[in-house]
């Protein structure tokens, strides 16, 4: 019998309410440790889930021989340095989205897990979801022709109201905001449909420019991350891109990735306001008919669905990441990709912070 991987969580908000519930679904991975700032916390949490370790020192979860990967999921802020420690200790990682507060620190990741021979996985599930690997075989096929335009939507109400919280999503310097929330899922996902981009032109905007903090007894306090970016790229072949995000905007149309070619058309989107997995059609038509739904063949479905959407993806990327292990070789989503979403949300603040235009480097010469 195979032995399972040993994992250890490292984030208990997200990590929580998915991979806990995830890597416990897998039947190659074991959770042995979990890890909360507050020791009380992790032991609460550790006694619910029937983990055997708690603790609130990473250097003691990641001492433990029963512990072979960690899944790290804290505040994007505190990723590159509880990465790089979990890689140092010889622990394979698996490391949420956005990956770091910037590029070049999640390349010293990826270096890192290359030299030290581990494997460390990005969670971009949407290349996991069904209706969007049908888009994908779609595009394969060529199916639009010569692509005339790409426009994608991100329009959800989830920071619309003013009185909800500040957190850690409101400062920009943990990683708070639209562009790391979601727009490092658009960067990925538009690499992997359509190839690399070229050229990036940003507006960024905080629409709710202060919140209260309940820690505070509810002192107004300042937010410093975007909660809206407007983006228009030129991918490979001076294709045009369109992209519109925004946590705030009531009744929005929800999330939409629309492709216009020579020959014929592709939407895939969902309205769905309370599951961002949930919901997702794929719509064709070639060159002058009407747009009809096609549906997922049962090769590309999920074998379960749960109530919240995420979880089958994600337990998708689990299957990624113990196949990585199992071949000693990190299959994409790796830190590679993990890295390129990030340059491009290095790229978008600057294009903000100049007014103008910003190249993207030819990624064969990145690494």
């Amino acid at each position: 019998m195979t032995k399972a991987i040993g994992v250890a969580i490292v984030g208990t908000g997200f990590g929580e309410k998915i991979h806990i519930p995830g890597f416990q679904h897998h039947h190659r991975t074991e959770i042995v440790a979990v890890y909360h700032r507050d020791r009380n916390k992790a032991g609460v949490i550790a006694d619910k889930y029937g983990i055997s370790y708690a603790s609130d020192r990473l250097e003691e979860i990641l001492a433990l021989r029963e512990v072979n990967g960690v899944s790290i999921s804290t505040p994007p802020g505190l990723h590159y340095e509880m990465a790089k420690a979990t890689l140092e200790a010889g622990k394979h990682l698996l490391l949420e989205k956005p990956m770091t507060l910037k590029a070049g620190e999640t390349k010293s990741l990826y270096e890192l897990a290359r030299k030290k021979d581990l494997i460390a996985t990005a969670d971009f599930e949407f290349r996991f979801i069904p209706a969007w690997q049908l888009l994908r075989e779609y595009l394969e096929r060529n199916y639009v022709g010569k692509i005339r335009l790409i426009k994608a939507d991100w329009l959800v109400a989830g920071r619309a109201d003013p009185e909800r919280p500040w957190n850690w999503y409101s400062r920009e310097d943990m990683g708070g905001g639209i562009l790391g929330a979601v727009g490092s899922h658009v960067f990925d996902y538009l690499h992997w449909l359509f190839g690399p981009a070229q050229r990036v032109w940003s507006y960024l905007n905080c629409a709710i420019p202060q919140r209260p903090d309940p820690l505070s007894g509810n002192e107004m306090k300042p937010v410093t991350a975007e909660d809206t970016c407007l983006l228009m790229l030129e991918l490979a072949h001076g294709i045009p891109c369109q992209v519109s995000l925004s946590s705030v905007t009531y009744n929005g149309r929800g999330h939409w990735l629309e492709i216009y070619g020579s020959e014929g058309t592709l939407v895939l989107g969902s309205d769905n306001q309370k599951d961002y997995v949930h919901g997702f059609r794929l719509l064709a038509a070639p060159k002058g008919e009407s747009l009809k739904e096609i549906a997922i063949p049962p090769r590309l479905d999920f074998p379960q669905v749960f109530a919240d959407g995420r979880l089958a993806p994600f337990i998708r990327v689990v299957d990624r990441w113990v196949e990585s292990i199992d071949k000693g070789q990190s299959l994409a989503p790796s830190l590679k990709e993990g890295y390129y979403s990030q340059l491009l949300m290095d790229l978008t603040r600057q294009s903000h912070e100049r007014g103008c235009a910003v190249d993207v480097p030819d990624i064969s010469t990145l690494f």
